[in-house]
């Protein structure tokens, strides 16, 4: 059974930064592409970022180049998200995705293409 776990949400106040985790289990961790989406309420689910397990190769939305990052720990099965100086805008509820194989093209950022998914955690922005 797969099963996605994150952590790491809170309450920070504009430019503060906070650790996303993502722990991974009930599937071959090591090829596989993880993402990152949010959530804000009354908007559509939008890809963050991602980050294929196997070769390292990381993708980001135009949104958040520069401010956050994606990485992993192939030990541990987990994908963290850095975040750094945050914006009331960034308020949304996270999840992590998975999906079996390498992120490829543009088809990383669409939620429709991934399998798994974790319960969210949500991450509020105050200005």
């Amino acid at each position: 059974q797969v099963k996605l776990v994150e952590s790491g949400g809170g309450s920070v106040q504009a430019g503060g930064s906070l650790r996303l985790s993502c722990a991974a289990s009930g599937f071959i961790y090591s090829s596989n592409c993880m993402g990152w989406f949010r959530q804000a309420p009354g908007k559509e689910r939008e890809a963050v970022a991602a980050i294929y397990t196997a070769g390292g190769n990381t993708y980001y939305a135009d949104s958040v180049k520069g401010r956050f990052a994606i990485s992993q720990d192939n030990a541990k099965s987990t994908v963290y998200l850095q975040m750094n100086s945050l914006k009331p805008d960034d308020t949304a509820m996270y999840y992590c995705a998975a999906e079996t194989g390498p992120c490829g093209g543009t088809w990383w950022g669409k939620h429709a293409e991934y399998t798994y998914w974790g319960q969210g955690t949500q991450v509020t922005v105050s200005s």
